[in-house]
């Protein structure tokens, strides 16, 4: 029996994700002819259809559907066996792929960058920003190594390591603020003038679960693509909203007639963590970015 290659499996999963086999070939960093050469010779050696190919779509086999989940499972186990001798002669040096949600990504990281390169001048940090469900799926398929996460948020089998604690303030134009008093508690908050991210956002979860009041849930605008569109409709007195203390301190309220005061409660925060799969053999090194990720966010603050 002849096992596949490696490379055959890759152009397998690179054509499964872009389902074109062009812009499978360029990801692959390949001509489209090489790359079709090889699903070709996978297909005879496992002496089955894998891809049924037509002139406007690329559609996969159930058996196909299959053989590209396993030759994923695989693929990562094969990345791993590398990064577990890697990261044993050099840790936090070559390539890291870090995931991040939008809600963190442009508040802390140009903190945080020069810092960590200054720290660890061997280390490629390549980044991907998405929201949090598509990036624990990301980090899953192995597409990205951990993830700079907002919790809490179901990701699956991580580990965690808890940077800090990221409060809420309820921003709303000077002249709209609730109450008089230097911090707003949810119950001054008109669930009707409540402007939130729209789903697939964790923020807004986060937001709703701060104030403890379930009627945000249903009378409460979810509009929002970004935190910059939802503070320009504050300005704009269309409402109010709840920004994290991160996106303050890194000036989104700059050149606004918008006030932020803090969220009175309990507990009226998110918890800023990195994760990273349970299975990764570089447990030590994420753990060690973590340290470096609280100093700097201390150096910073």
């Amino acid at each position: 029996m002849h096992l596949p290659t490696l490379k055959q499996l890759q152009y397998l999963v690179a054509l499964h994700d872009h389902g074109h086999f062009g812009r499978a070939a360029e990801a692959s960093f390949v001509t489209q002819s090489t790359l079709s050469a090889g699903l070709r010779e996978l297909e005879t050696q496992l002496d089955a259809n894998l891809v049924e190919r037509t002139r406007r779509v690329v559609r996969f086999t159930p058996l196909g559907e299959r053989v590209a989940a396993k030759a994923r499972s695989v693929l990562s186990s094969a990345e791993e066996l590398a990064q577990l001798a890697h990261a044993e002669s050099k840790p936090l040096a070559g390539e890291l792929r870090m995931g991040v949600i939008p809600t963190i990504a442009p508040f802390l990281l140009p903190k945080l960058l020069p810092r960590l390169r200054a720290a660890f001048p061997q280390l490629r940090l390549f980044l991907r920003e998405e929201p949090s469900a598509p990036i624990c799926e990301a980090l899953h398929k192995g597409q990205v190594d951990c993830v700079l996460l907002a919790l809490p948020w179901a990701c699956g089998d991580v580990e965690t390591v808890r940077l800090f604690d990221d409060p809420f303030f309820v921003a709303a134009h000077q002249d709209d603020q609730p109450g008089a008093k230097e911090s707003v508690a949810a119950g001054e908050i008109d669930p009707h003038k409540l402007l939130l991210l729209e789903d697939g956002h964790c923020l807004k979860e986060h937001a709703l679960s701060a104030c403890r009041r379930p009627e945000f849930r249903t009378e409460a605008s979810v509009i929002g693509t970004s935190l910059h569109t939802l503070v320009q409709m504050v300005d704009n007195r269309l409402g109010l909203t709840l920004i994290p203390g991160m996106a303050i301190e890194a000036g989104i309220l700059k050149d606004t007639n918008v006030e932020a005061r803090p969220l009175a409660g309990t507990d009226p925060a998110r918890q800023i963590a990195l994760v990273w799969r349970t299975s990764s053999p570089r447990g030590d090194e994420f753990r060690m970015l973590a340290k470096a990720l609280i100093d700097a966010g201390r150096a910073a603050a």
